[in-house]
């Protein structure tokens, strides 16, 4: 079986028309819905690009893998379960961006990325250093690097051959857009990034249909830079939702706890560019009606690709999977972006999985899943070797919920996430944090390194906004222990397990 893998970059999992979202017209996954199955309790491992990115490609927690935060490379000699698909055969390919490595200038000359955003600005094809081969267990890679309309990678050698008078515009939007959440785009549609991966994703499908990568099935990695802030939807996208109309969170006006929180409440308002912070009425409207439109143009590419793939004769062999690689708050609380508030809306992701002859059209569940489970269930399904696995996997295998929705497979699902500001170099002058989340069918429970008296604990059953953090409750005391005393467990279990003993004594 082949494997179509779709992700995007920090869209919400209510950000789908079929997640119950009044207003977003997302009618193409809403059909990819219709047609297997909907997670609505999928959470992510960590609620940051790189870290999440990184466990969905080892499955393991970013703890072990290495990747705490934003800027760590991931090591080129920890198992992928890409790797594992190479080795067994599958052609493995990534179209848009994979951020395995880091975007960014490195603090000294001494670290390097393959997926650095300056050399592909500012240096010509045959000067620049190759893509290592394989990349991550990837055998044909074609890079999208960064957000907005300021994107690099090979995205802009193809803007260079395809619309050479906008080369020079994107180029130099890089600066101007490196602190902003939104912005208006002088880019057309159709040479926007969507339209790029959408046209290579095709272009994929119809190779692979005449036979060009011989009998070897494929996975393909498909995966947008949007939603990602700053949010600049090109041409109609940009008018296709009005503002104001844009109903607000019903948690917009109750940032005042937040401020009062004794761990969070001085991160709360650092304006850093990923960083959580407040929004005002007008902005959160424009945020989250730009953010739409760039999920409808997203919307809008997945369905020609779905088409392309049924018409090259690949839909009824070919594992469909869309996700995201974490939320945004996106006006939840007053706060807009991601970053240490472990909310809802940065935590849980859209979820939907197709398995020729297994998932059964129209099916929703319930039960708990997390991004670490990913490639687990790929490698299970495609009935590849347990041996042949990356060693030390720790995720699990979905595909018994994939049959049966009612099935429960994991009882919690734990979220790591570490801001290392110190080593960020941009003068916060506040201390690195650690927040450590367990999520339960009826819980969210959250410590943070810097004060041991402050955390969360809220009843997602009864209090689905979080408006009530039950941490102090005198009536919650005997919960919360019996709560941070399984998260204590939990973080022990996954602790790494390498090397191995090699003797008695």
């Amino acid at each position: 079986m082949n494997v179509l893998f779709i992700i995007t970059d920090q869209q919400r999992a209510d950000h789908l028309g079929c997640a119950g979202n009044p207003d977003l017209k997302t009618p193409n996954l809403d059909r990819l819905a219709a047609e297997g199955v909907r997670f609505t309790n999928a959470y992510v491992a960590n609620p940051i690009c790189m870290p999440n990115r990184s466990t969905i490609f080892t499955g393991k927690y970013p703890s072990i893998h290495g990747v705490r935060c934003n800027g760590i490379n991931l090591d080129s000699d920890i198992p992928t379960f890409t790797k594992t698909l190479l080795d067994n055969g599958y052609h493995t390919c990534s179209i848009g961006k994979i951020h395995l490595n880091f975007y960014g200038t490195p603090f000294s000359r001494k670290f390097n990325s393959a997926e650095q955003m300056i050399p592909f600005l500012y240096k010509p094809k045959d000067k620049r250093k190759p893509i290592p081969h394989p990349y991550h267990g990837l055998d044909e890679v074609m890079l999208t690097i960064g957000h907005g309309d300021a994107v690099s990678g090979h995205y802009l050698d193809w803007v260079e051959e395809r619309a050479p008078e906008y080369f020079e515009l994107i180029k130099h939007r890089a600066p101007r857009l490196f602190h902003e959440v939104l912005d208006e785009s002088p880019i057309p549609e159709e040479i926007y990034h969507t339209n790029y991966i959408t046209e290579e994703i095709i272009l994929f499908l119809k190779r692979f249909s005449e036979g060009y990568y011989g009998k070897k099935p494929f996975f393909l990695h498909c995966s947008f830079p949007d939603p990602h802030h700053p949010v600049c939807p090109p041409g109609k996208y940009k008018t296709m939702y009005n503002p104001e109309k844009i109903k607000l969170p019903l948690t917009f006006n109750d940032i005042k706890p937040l401020y009062n929180h004794k761990a969070l409440g001085k991160y709360v308002n650092v304006y850093r560019r990923t960083t959580m912070r407040e929004t005002t009425e007008e902005e959160a409207r424009k945020f989250i009606a730009y953010t739409y439109g760039t999920i409808s143009m997203i919307d809008h590419g997945v369905g020609q690709i779905l088409a392309a793939l049924n018409s090259f004769g690949l839909g009824n062999n070919t594992m469909i999977i869309f996700t995201s690689d974490h939320g945004d708050f996106m006006a939840d609380h007053g706060i807009i972006l991601k970053a240490l508030a472990h909310f809802q809306g940065v935590l849980k992701v859209p979820f939907i999985w197709k398995v020729p002859s297994l998932t059964k059209p129209g099916t929703i569940t319930n039960s708990l899943a997390s991004s670490i489970d990913i490639p687990s269930t790929i490698l299970k399904l495609l009935n590849i070797k347990a041996k042949d696995y990356p060693p030390v996997m720790q995720g699990y295998d979905l595909s018994p919920i994939l049959r049966d929705p009612s099935v429960q497979v994991r009882d919690h699902c734990i979220i790591e996430e570490d801001q290392d500001f110190e080593d960020a170099k941009d003068s916060l002058n506040l201390p690195s944090m650690k927040v450590r989340t367990m999520i339960t069918g009826d819980y969210r429970i959250t410590v943070y390194n810097i004060r041991e008296d402050a955390g969360d604990l809220y009843n997602l059953k009864n209090d689905p906004q979080e408006q009530h953090n039950l941490w102090d409750d005198k009536n919650s005391r005997e919960l919360k222990n019996k709560l941070i005393s399984k998260l204590l467990h939990e973080l022990i279990k996954l602790q790494d397990r390498t090397p191995r003993r090699q003797a008695r004594a």
